[in-house]
């Protein structure tokens, strides 16, 4: 009886067919006897109190709809495929209705896909990017020189000596193409710049302020299944003339988890570049290698995968080439629904020392790198590894564990919020359909009387408590004698005891003989049988 969070289960909670009391093969005459029957006991006609006459209103609805769903077979076959939310989906209306399960689910699947083109026009996928540049290197390089001559009482300088800002927003044309609007704005040392490209289809179009408009086309092919191939040309409108670019890329699976990459450039900065990457469930490895003047290079970077919760990884890499060589290692962890943190301390030469501090909250990616010193200085490498350790220790400790610990039982609370409501209803629809019963039932018990037929006498639902090591344990049962004298078809009794082990205790007398039977929640009830009868005790 737990309700879900979820609206398309919330609508699918009420059964036709229990509600009907009838089997799912059903034959539209049995529908038909089950649905009269129930209209003669739930009809508010039938009833003068009010509360009564509410009750079986909305009972009497209830049964109502279920039957007009299960007596056309288009509604019926709708229903048993999806669901009421199958039900739900417009476009049904100017559907065929002779058609088969097959022909019904294919045109599901297009009116879904329909749905999905109107929800994909609405969406703008937006995506950023921003990145604060963090010039600390007074913290170490300071000692170097004298103290007391530096102005400013000897305080460390730090400065943001760069920033970078992009965003991006997408707008769906069709289910395969997609137009994208992207610009950047960026400054280092007092100097900024700016740009705006527009990709649609396979055209792109752009503008900046230093290297002018730019023009320029995407073709993507499938070479083989296992095969594909990316290229792009462009013209650049600069102040120095009409500049060319062009880049192939072509990739191939090599295996189930490895891709093998052959990547060529030219323009101003021309370059080849060849890489083999692998990535497994628990692993990531890349090795690359580009050739070009001045920037050849040779890099090697694993990424192990923790199967975690969390999400943990740890990385590390080295790269080497004509600028020098860069060692980087790193973890990454997910530290709320939406959001990964990453650290990854960055020892080349003779770049020196950088922290780098990333955050990805859904669409949107900050980064901090902080540079800490332009030398090797031991001290530097250790507070970039240990200090970012311990402050994430103490906020993860401190702030993240009790946030996520009051998101979940918020998330629990409302739950059970939901699920209280939600067997409250149906408590409360098996009482009223109980009270309603009565009548009924008195007729029915003066007819068995006169013809010394079937009379429920008691009958109780639930879980018994048998062991004598339980015996502090209460029996969750309910009364169950009226619904199964009436035999008018509850969609099911209110259950007390959900998710465990329930049974019938019945006793019911038969041409003036007492029987009694137990049986499991998922066994038939039989009755009467002779098997049944309580035997008197001897004198």
């Amino acid at each position: 009886m737990a309700a879900s969070l979820d609206d398309d289960f919330e609508s699918d909670t009420q059964d036709y067919y229990s509600l009907l009391n009838v089997r799912k093969e059903a034959t539209l005459e049995e529908l038909k006897a089950s649905y009269r029957r129930l209209c003669m006991l739930y009809h508010p006609d039938k009833h003068r109190d009010p509360e009564l006459k509410s009750q079986a209103e909305q009972l009497f609805n209830q049964v109502h709809q279920a039957y007009e769903v299960l007596s056309d077979a288009h509604s019926r076959a709708i229903y048993d495929l999806f669901g009421k939310k199958g039900l739900e989906v417009e476009g049904w209306e100017v559907v065929e209705r002779k058609r088969t399960p097959a022909e019904i689910r294919e045109e599901y699947e297009r009116l879904q896909r329909e749905r999905e083109e109107r929800r994909l026009q609405q969406r703008t996928n937006p995506k950023g990017i921003i990145s604060v540049g963090v010039d600390a290197t007074d913290l170490f390089d300071r000692y170097d020189e004298d103290i007391e001559e530096m102005p400013g009482g000897g305080f460390p300088h730090i400065e943001i000596n760069k920033m970078h800002i992009s965003q991006s927003i997408e707008a769906p044309l069709t289910n395969t193409d997609t137009a994208v609007l992207s610009g950047s704005l960026s400054t280092h040392n007092g100097t900024g710049g700016g740009n705006i490209n527009m990709t649609v289809r396979r055209l792109e179009l752009g503008a900046g302020d230093i290297l002018g408009p730019l023009i320029g086309l995407k073709v993507f092919r499938n070479i083989t299944q296992r095969c594909f191939l990316t290229a792009q040309c462009g013209l650049q409108f600069s102040p120095r003339g009409l500049r060319p670019t062009c880049s192939m890329m072509t990739a191939r699976h090599l295996d189930q988890n490895t891709m093998g990459y052959l990547q060529w450039r030219w323009g101003p900065s021309s370059a080849m570049t060849t890489s083999l990457v692998r990535d497994t469930k628990s692993s990531h490895f890349t090795l690359a290698l580009q050739l070009a003047v001045p920037h050849s290079y040779l890099m090697m970077s694993y990424q192990y995968k923790f199967q975690d919760e969390d999400q943990t990884k740890v990385k590390g890499s080295v790269k080497t080439g004509w600028f020098g060589t860069v060692v980087e290692y790193g973890a990454e962890r997910k530290i709320s629904r939406h959001s990964v943190l990453s650290a990854t301390v960055s020892i080349g030469v003779p770049q020196g020392v950088t922290l780098k501090i990333k955050l990805a909250r859904a669409s949107q990616t900050y980064l901090f790198p902080i540079h800490l010193t332009d030398q090797l200085l031991p001290s530097a490498v250790f507070y970039a590894t240990i200090g970012p350790l311990l402050f994430f220790m103490v906020v993860h400790r401190l702030v993240v564990i009790p946030y996520t610990q009051a998101q979940k039982e918020q998330d629990l609370e409302l739950q059970r919020k939901s699920s209280a409501v939600d067997i409250a209803k149906k408590k409360t629809e098996a009482e009223s359909a109980v009270l309603l019963m009565q009548e009924s039932v008195r007729r029915i018990i003066e007819a068995e009387e006169s013809k010394m037929g079937l009379i429920i006498l008691n009958a109780w639902y639930g879980k018994f408590v048998t062991d004598t090591s339980q015996k502090q344990e209460k029996a969750k049962v309910i009364d169950v004698t009226v619904p199964l004298q009436c035999l008018a078809g509850l969609p099911g009794f209110f259950d007390p005891c959900v998710g465990e082990d329930k049974s019938l205790k019945l006793l019911y007398q038969f041409r003036g003989v007492m029987h009694q039977v137990i049986c499991a929640d998922t066994e038939a009830l039989r009755i009467p049988k002779q098997s049944h009868r309580l035997e008197p005790e001897s004198s």
